[in-house]
């Protein structure tokens, strides 16, 4: 399996891209922002209302005290309704917008993810970009909406509360914020350590989802093997190394969080001891010891925001750089520029000296293929296992991208078209059926999503496959569980041709489509195929005689490349690889 590696984009473009998700709700953020502004201003208020009434009201305790005294607190009442509305609207309306944007980056990874080409896939585990894809991502919305409006109010209210503190005693101010560049140093020094962890935790999970989605995929398989111990053992392995993972990231946030605790407290004992010793002497009054011990109060709680920003940072950075990780991969294969729109296919398939090879490392799966499928021919591909016979038909809707020479679709190379328009035109029947969770109805309507039911009903008619669906609890709508276990082999595969049938494609692939089916379920789906591939060029990976000597021509495949081609009657008078092949029994 390939590694996915580290991001490399510089910080500045890595901020712009995350910058621009915020793009369709910059309104929402301006408003958010502006009402943290004011519940930041509002916060720094307090201290010096309650300083007033501490000095001016009690203090003087004049006939006007009381008016004064109930001015004071009407205006606080007042602030403490606008807080409480600008809270509000930041508090919901910001964790929306945070929502927004981590779910629209779940939807650009996921069309990404369905962009990228077969060769990546073949390469990554579904569990691995599963995670990526909800895990990873979970956190963003919170950075993404906390990260702003955090940095905003900590700036504010330290300013703000260094300004008052500076007004009151500069030189207690100023041991204050001694600590500061302390503090800094200690939470950059953590903050790496538990970046470096968090990234390990987010990969143990990941390898976590895809050991159990393997397992469950294959559960059938588990269990007629008995082989539930162990896959026991290696999700137990996987699982510790996660929970490892995990202890090393707790640790480092013990370290961080407890040290942040620990500087707030002692920057809370120095003003108190400090401040009673300017009292004493004379440099402080009562009253402004109280503010001061008042916006100190304040002063921790930015501190908490940073301390709660850094941690944001933490979770939200490292899923947006694995979410960048995936969206640095471009699909190897999309349409050129002034690629055509395919109109008015006849069907016919000419192979010029195609070579390919899975990996630059790897030797040839195909090489020198020059074939020539006719429109509206019949053509089985033959020959022993490995010989490249599902690569060949893998190559035409361009699942894969030719190594060498090109494929040309009624005398235009096949680079050269829109690659959905090239694959509206290719259907596509495997051995290996894929059925999604839902109804009947749902798995054939994928053929062509704006059909209408009685389309689909036809199409289902023409497979072969509208008796037995009428016999379901629920006919049409009867659902089919993941992947159509509640269907048979045969049942299953009738309902794959059926959704190629909606399609009407001009070109048909059949991929040893009845080789896991017994005789009966094989005799039924054979005779859909036959309907199927009437008028249409159809290009068929053959294993059973009675399918190759359907065939108008028969391709035979080895190692080499393409050997010989012709009739069944033809091959077999010639005496070469086919021959051979029928001689000795083995499956083509």
């Amino acid at each position: 399996m390939s590694v996915i590696p580290p991001v490399t984009l510089p910080l500045l473009a890595r901020l712009k891209i995350f910058a621009s998700y915020y793009r369709p709700y910059r309104h929402i953020l301006m408003l958010d922002l502006l009402c943290a502004f004011v519940v930041a201003g509002i916060t720094l208020v307090f201290p010096l209302c309650a300083g007033y009434v501490t000095r001016t009201v009690l203090g003087e305790a004049g006939p006007q005290a009381l008016s004064d005294l109930a001015r004071v607190g009407a205006l606080m009442l007042g602030l403490v309704a606008l807080h409480l509305v600008c809270n509000t609207f930041v508090d919901y309306q910001g964790h929306v917008m945070g929502t927004r944007m981590e779910g629209d980056m779940r939807r650009d990874l996921f069309r990404h993810l369905q962009a990228l080409s077969f060769g990546f896939h073949d390469s990554q585990r579904t569990g691995q970009l599963m995670s990526r894809l909800t895990h990873d991502l979970y956190n963003i919305g919170e950075l993404a909406h906390h990260g702003p409006e955090d940095l905003l109010i900590a700036l504010l209210k330290f300013v703000g509360v260094f300004v008052i503190l500076a007004g009151i005693n500069l030189k207690l101010t100023l041991l204050l914020f001694a600590f500061l560049p302390i503090m800094a140093v200690y939470a950059v020094f953590f903050n790496i350590r538990m970046n470096a962890a968090l990234m390990r935790s987010r990969a143990r999970i990941a390898d976590v989802n895809a050991q159990a989605e393997d397992t469950l995929a294959g559960i059938r398989v588990v269990q007629s093997f008995t082989g539930e111990s162990t896959e026991q053992r290696r999700f137990d392995a996987e699982n510790a190394r996660f929970v490892d993972s995990r202890r090393a990231e707790y640790r480092a946030e013990v370290y961080f969080y407890q040290g942040m605790t620990a500087f707030s407290q002692l920057m809370l004992i120095a003003v108190l001891s400090f401040g009673g010793l300017a009292i004493v002497r004379g440099a402080l009054q009562l009253d402004e010891l109280v503010t001061y011990l008042l916006c100190v109060g304040l002063l921790l709680e930015p501190v908490s925001r940073l301390v709660n920003i850094a941690r944001l940072l933490q979770e939200g950075v490292t899923g947006f750089e694995r979410f960048l990780e995936l969206m640095a991969f471009t699909p190897s294969i999309k349409d050129a520029p002034g690629a055509l729109e395919v109109r008015g296919v006849c069907g016919e398939i000419t192979f010029q000296n195609v070579t390919f090879r899975y990996a630059p490392d790897l030797p040839p799966a195909l090489r020198g293929i020059n074939l020539t499928i006719r429109a509206g021919e019949f053509v089985a591909l033959v020959g022993a296992s490995g010989v490249g016979k599902s690569t060949l038909c893998a190559l035409i809707p361009r699942f894969y991208e030719v190594s060498g020479g090109r494929i040309l679709l009624d005398g235009t190379p096949i680079t050269g078209l829109k690659l959905d328009s090239l694959r509206r035109q290719i259907g596509v029947v495997q051995q290996d059926v894929y059925l999604f969770a839902g109804t009947v109805l749902d798995n054939i309507r994928y053929g062509r999503p704006d059909a209408s039911e009685a389309q689909i009903r036809k199409a289902a008619r023409q497979a072969g496959a509208h008796d037995f669906i009428l016999a379901l609890p629920h006919g049409y709508h009867t659902d089919i569980g993941q992947r159509g276990v509640k269907l048979s082999g045969g049942q299953k595969q009738r309902l794959s041709i059926a959704r190629v049938f909606l399609k009407d494609p001009a070109v048909l692939i059949f991929d040893e489509a009845t080789s896991a089916l017994d005789n009966e379920s094989e005799s039924l789906v054979q005779d859909s195929l036959e309907r199927l591939a009437r008028r249409r060029t159809t290009l068929v990976i053959a294993h059973r005689l009675s399918t190759v000597r359907n065939a108008g021509r028969i391709v035979v495949l080895t190692g080499g490349g393409l050997s010989e081609q012709g009739t069944h009657a033809e091959l077999m008078a010639h005496g070469g690889v086919y021959a051979r092949l029928q001689a000795t029994g083995l499956r083509l």
